[in-house]
């Protein structure tokens, strides 16, 4: 599937889950019950949940390993964020395609993290920062998020791939009480992310309608 395609696929899935979250207006910068979405909020905070997914604190902790799968989570997270802001802006492109095909991150595969976090939290502060001003700028969001991804050793398909098991799970929620606070996010000892992150690596290939069938299977084993 072209990179053009991709994009695509994943505007589609996030109207849909918005749609079903918030109400068919939420465009407008409301839901369903009035409350205020702020996408740009929503992406500083998980910005935030992403750094502490580094040994970054000086005084504890402090040869503690990456939580590599928790700062993919997150990456993922904010995507579904900055789609929603695209799709919020009324325009039919992400970003140009063209434009896209030449930025070397769509070419990179398995890509290697870098070792001196340190960097990579430099980039998610200049992330933090562009989403919490008042001038906000959506393609400069895109562009660092990318940077950031590079950063992190995350490629697009990595995006792609954890982009589409991350919507299930969200839809997976929504379905059995998220928003009511019904729902248990830790499955047995483990949050829901992980296992939806387990069941991925045991499919040759992800689809929608198989991970959701398989986190049912396992949400019936929570006691």
């Amino acid at each position: 599937m072209e990179i053009r395609d991709k994009f695509y696929e994943m505007l589609e899935l996030q109207l849909v889950l918005n749609n079903e979250t918030n109400g068919l207006e939420w465009t407008k910068g409301y839901n369903k019950n009035n409350k205020l979405i702020d996408w740009n909020r929503c992406i500083y905070m998980e910005s935030a949940e992403l750094i502490d997914s580094f040994s970054w604190k000086h005084w504890k902790n402090i040869n503690s390993a990456t939580d590599w799968d928790n700062v993919y989570i997150e990456l993922v997270d904010i995507w579904h964020f900055i789609l929603s802001l695209k799709l919020e802006s009324n325009q039919n492109n992400i970003v140009n395609t063209d434009e896209l095909s030449k930025n070397e991150f769509t070419k990179l595969k398995n890509l290697k993290a870098q070792e001196n976090i340190y960097d990579i939290l430099e980039i998610t502060r200049e992330l933090i920062n562009n989403t919490s001003s008042q001038n906000s700028d959506l393609n400069k969001t895109i562009e660092i998020y990318f940077r950031l991804c590079t950063s992190c050793g995350m490629s697009f398909d990595n995006i792609y791939d954890l982009y589409i098991g991350k919507n299930v799970l969200n839809k997976f929620r929504q379905d059995n009480g998220y928003k009511t606070g019904k729902y248990i996010k830790i499955w047995n000892g483990k949050e829901d992310n992980q296992i939806m992150m387990q069941i991925m690596q045991s499919l040759e290939k992800i689809n929608f309608n198989i991970l959701y069938n398989e986190l049912e299977v396992e949400y019936k084993k929570v006691s």
